[in-house]
């Protein structure tokens, strides 16, 4: 039986029961105000075994999708429960679990109000996550695409910094509108197929054969782009990502630099790329224009930051530009470097987001100019922040190198002005990492600290465990490029694998 109904049931199930544990009758009878948190940790571990069971699980079918599941939902209209993987939707879900553990383990155990509908919506939100990797009904990831969403802005709106409201209402607005434009797009798509079939579904694999023409095609393909353009963010588009960074709680932060905004990249490559591949062809030189942008516009704007989550926030835009960039590239270089970007951009960003919570949560502060050097009164968490910033600013031996690498490499060989402007990008980096390095961790301390705790060891290894990952990802990229790499939607005959799972 496949493993993969329950990787996307599981979190929503054990959030019920987190949030159910936190009712006062509940309450009384476990007698542990923890238990909510408790509940998410093991619902986390057991995903994370689940997971590590797939993976290692003989493959049923012959050809590059590992695993397949698919029951009717809505026979009349030709929707289906349809959920499929391949390496690239198994290597982000170990990413949304990777970065998962540690948000709830060290982030949600400090959440006293409303813990047990805090937990909830967390796990929702993951729901929806590992649900878009998956589906392959395009009815059905618009249905988790949209589960995503209303979770998070529940969790910012409620449970939020200062301007928490300001910050969800802007979320909310540009992540829903743009959905409705992919909806439309699906819509479209359908209709297309079924005028020239006689056929109506919503499968990914059998729309991807619906003959279009190079307008239709170009139009139907802008509807899904402009909605992941949202998600990942691209500029102009990425307005309301700053402050939903800012304003999020530390665990959703996390959850939102490290895995929700992959869901915008991993779009891209997977409905853009795969499904309107000449429509992604003519457009490439829009999207490589506003990938450059992007990565300038982010790390320049970073240079001027002062909140630490406001920095990281700006710092997202710039180095997500190079998976915009990577992904439309037209090489599989390119490729690979975009899917190497998003991996250890989500590693090393959530962590980063991770320690600017701790230092919020200790000094109740996020302004660099108030905090000075730490280094003396807290050097686990500054020598955790110092590899954080170096692995963010693209040092070599870390993965952020790698995927930026393979990204300028593929983007020189089609415009060159366009690899020199996104490595000016690489300069701006080391400019805003190194001075968040020296204003928070090596600055003269301020004249009258605080008195602050510093990391505890269970704390220091959690972290290791993703420094661990960076590494690895940096030295031997190799078996990441190779097992990470996206499924075409048809394959051809010659294969003899037939045109899809079966």
């Amino acid at each position: 039986m496949s493993p993969l109904p329950a990787l996307v049931l599981l979190p929503f199930l054990g959030g019920i029961a987190a949030w159910l544990a936190d009712r006062p009758r509940a309450a009384m009878v476990l007698r542990n105000r923890e238990a909510p948190w408790r509940i998410s940790l093991m619902v986390l571990v057991i995903e994370t075994l689940l997971l590590l069971a797939a993976t290692l699980r003989p493959s049923a079918h012959n050809g590059p999708w590992t695993d397949h599941f698919s029951v009717p939902w809505i026979p009349a209209m030709g929707i289906a429960f349809r959920l499929d993987m391949d390496g690239l939707s198994l290597s982000l879900i170990w990413l949304t679990l990777i970065l998962s553990l540690p948000a709830v383990l060290l982030a949600t155990r400090q959440v006293k109000t409303n813990a047990g509908a805090f937990h909830f919506l967390f796990l929702s939100t993951i729901t929806g996550i590992i649900g878009t990797f998956l589906a392959t009904d395009l009815f059905l990831f618009f249905f988790f695409w949209e589960l995503m969403l209303v979770p998070m802005f529940v969790l910012i709106s409620a449970w939020g910094h200062e301007d928490r409201q300001r910050a969800a209402i802007k979320f909310f607005l540009f992540t829903q509108g743009s959905g409705l434009l992919m909806l439309l797009s699906i819509l479209g798509l359908v209709i297309a197929h079924y005028r020239a079939t006689n056929v109506l579904t919503f499968d990914y694999f059998i729309l991807a054969a619906t003959p279009l023409s190079p307008s239709l095609s170009l139009l139907l393909m802008s509807g899904f782009f402009i909605a992941f353009a949202v998600k990942l963010p691209v500029v102009p588009v990425h307005v309301w990502l700053p402050d939903a960074h800012t304003q999020a709680p530390t665990a959703c932060s996390v959850l939102l630099a490290g895995v929700l905004l992959k869901t915008g990249g991993y779009g891209m490559i997977r409905f853009n790329v795969m499904l309107f591949p000449e429509a992604a062809s003519r457009f490439a030189p829009v999207a490589m224009a506003l990938g450059v942008a992007g990565i300038l516009y982010g790390a320049w704007l970073s240079c001027a930051q002062n909140d630490i989550k406001r920095l990281i926030a700006y710092s997202s835009i710039s180095h997500l530009g190079f998976v915009l960039l990577g992904v439309f590239a037209g090489s599989q270089t390119g490729m690979q470097g975009a899917i190497i970007q998003m991996l250890a951009h989500g590693l090393s960003t959530g962590a980063l987001f991770l320690i600017a919570g701790s230092i919020q949560d200790r000094l109740h502060t996020r302004d660099m100019r108030q905090i000075g050097g730490l280094w003396a009164a807290m050097p686990r968490l500054s020598g955790a922040g110092l590899f954080f910033a170096v692995a963010s600013l693209g040092m070599p031996g870390l993965g952020n190198f790698a995927g930026e690498f393979l990204v300028l490499l593929a983007t020189w060989h089609v415009s060159p002005p366009m690899a020199v402007l996104a490595a000016t990008g690489l300069v701006l980096a080391a400019i805003y990492s190194l001075r968040m390095v020296n204003g928070i961790f090596l600055a003269t301390p301020l004249a009258s600290p605080k008195p602050v705790t510093d990391f505890p060891a269970g704390q220091m290894a959690v972290l290791g465990c993703v420094m661990a990952f960076l590494l690895v990802l940096g030295l031997y990229p190799q078996p990441f490029v190779t097992f990470s790499a996206p499924s075409p939607p048809a394959v051809t005959a010659a294969t003899g694998e037939g045109v899809s799972p079966p």
